[in-house]
């Protein structure tokens, strides 16, 4: 890889939080660069984005700027310019007097050129769009006083509104708004991206995010950011080059992992099927599911060419033992707890057993019901866990009360276990045991929908035992089966609109989602 690949992939990956991004760019400053310079460069880049946004827009005539005193304002001068120069009609909201010098200095030649400046928000009612350039990255107070009353007056109305770096009134890592903030329609997030922008706090006011990217160079930002770096976004070409899409001419089906995925009940029969479909779809060279005797006949019916194993089961309908016959240590991945319940008495067995595993659901609520995740760090193989926020709750009762940033107690969890700890939600988060977190950026609500969470763990499953007999790692494979699985609901969401994801007929889309990739 070239540096300026190298580069490339950073700036696209890495996830900064304000503490970094004014260490970056105080290096740069540091460096020599003028910062009128780095701003006009900046600026200038959003401003020609905007413009080409405007060629789809030929309804917008008026622009309303919203400025702040720091160099987020100045940025916002510098667009309301460049979009004046192009025949725009612009409005300044500048509510606060003292500004930074070289924001005053862009305040005051736009002012000359006639374009009027007003410190009430009511001067801009009636734009068709606006660029909020109030407050960047860094800011810490809550919004107050006039300056809340007026992000709420313009979060009323119904123009786009397209925020620099931030929408203004937003914790640049942790995404909470500030008292009040911005709903943004589009995000131009300026050099790096923001923590903030992956929170699920983040998303009724980021819109679409964009990166900016104006060059920061790599040594800068290598010197701030670890590596690998500590926050990471999941990117699609990294994901999918993760998957098991290339095999060798000459392989058979043992050679491409046999998952067994522990699964069902009588009360809920559909969750192996469900997980089971997933990992068919992984390509798992083998598949064999444990599901109550009772059940056996079914799962025939729906995956025939998976190895059922039928096994003893309790007065509720759970598994009560793995057959004697059954030897845990032959598969190359278990998967365990779709539709399993609390009855079952076959988690013990699966966490002595040498051999990666995946635990979701009620293999989750066992755990933590019986007080053992400490049991997990001492475990010879790979664990990999994919609890939805209630269920990490359940889990990790401790950090949930002392860490108060989701990324912090996902964190937390992987390094205190040594597992792979998938939090689940709008924005999934995956902490590995090293202390690296990286996030989804994008999905769809169309997967809040029950049983999409088995699919995961059967997608996951079938990655896993593929990697186990190969010589891939198994740490990628659990962010690519995230990714792969959010991009299977956002193409059955396009096709089918939101309604139409069930998940059945997500299981449908997996191969879909990348084969034409």
């Amino acid at each position: 890889m070239t540096r300026t690949d190298r580069r490339k992939a950073t700036v696209e990956s890495i996830l900064v939080t304000a503490e970094q991004m004014r260490a970056i760019e105080a290096r740069v400053f540091e460096a020599g660069i003028p910062v009128a310079a780095l701003m006009e460069k900046v600026a200038g880049s959003v401003a020609r984005r905007i413009e080409a946004l405007l060629q789809e827009m030929p309804e917008v005539s008026r622009v309303g700027v919203l400025v702040g005193p720091g160099h987020n304002g100045g940025d916002a001068l510098v667009v309301a310019r460049e979009l004046h120069f192009r025949g725009y009609a612009i409005a300044v909201y500048q509510p606060l007097s003292k500004l930074k010098a070289l924001t005053s200095q862009h305040a005051q030649y736009l002012a000359s050129l006639g374009v009027p400046f007003d410190e009430e928000i009511s001067a801009l009612e009636g734009c068709d769009l606006f660029v909020d350039g109030l407050f960047g990255f860094g800011l810490e107070r809550p919004l107050s006083g006039a300056i809340a009353e007026a992000v709420d007056r313009l979060n009323e109305w119904d123009s786009p509104v397209l925020s620099i770096d931030l929408p203004s009134g937003l914790h640049t890592d942790t995404g909470q708004p500030l008292g009040t903030a911005v709903r943004a329609t589009r995000t131009f997030c300026l050099g790096l991206w923001k923590l903030g922008l992956v929170q699920d706090e983040a998303l009724a006011y980021v819109g679409t995010p964009e990166l900016i990217d104006f060059d920061l160079p790599l040594a800068d930002i290598e010197a701030v950011v670890s590596r690998p770096p500590a926050l990471r976004r999941i990117v699609a070409s990294c994901a999918r080059s993760q998957l098991p899409l290339d095999r060798p001419q000459v392989t058979h089906k043992y050679k491409q992992g046999h998952l067994l995925l522990v699964a069902s009940s009588r009360r809920y029969s559909g969750a192996g099927l469900l997980a089971g479909l997933a990992a068919r779809a992984s390509g798992v060279g083998m598949l064999s599911i444990a599901v109550p005797e009772s059940l056996k006949l079914l799962y025939n019916g729906h995956l025939p060419e998976a190895l059922v194993v039928g096994c003893p089961e309790t007065e509720t309908g759970a598994i009560a033992a793995f057959p004697e016959e059954l030897d845990l240590q032959g598969f190359s991945a278990i998967a365990c707890g779709p539709g399993l319940t609390l009855d079952a008495a076959v988690v013990p067995a699966i966490l002595d057993c040498p051999v990666p595993a995946v635990l979701d659901a009620d293999g989750l609520n066992w755990l933590a019901q019986n007080g053992t995740v400490e049991r997990l760090s001492a475990r010879e193989a790979p664990t990999m866990l994919t609890p939805h926020p209630g269920e990490f709750k359940r889990l990790f009762p401790q950090i949930e009360r002392t860490e108060v940033q989701r990324c912090d107690r996902v964190r937390r969890a992987a390094v205190a276990t040594g597992a792979i700890v998938v939090l689940k939600g709008a924005r999934t988060a995956i902490a590995h045991p090293d202390g690296t977190v990286a996030f989804l950026p994008e999905s769809t609500p169309a997967l809040a929908r029950g049983g999409t969470g088995d699919v995961l763990t059967g997608l996951l499953g079938g990655l896993v035992a593929q990697a186990s007999v190969g010589e891939g790692a198994i740490a990628p494979l659990v962010e690519a089966a995230v990714w792969w699985h959010a991009q299977a609901g956002r193409l059955a969401a396009r096709e089918r609109s939101p309604l139409g994801v069930d998940a059945r007929t997500l299981t449908d889309y997996l191969i879909a989602s990348i084969v034409d990739l």
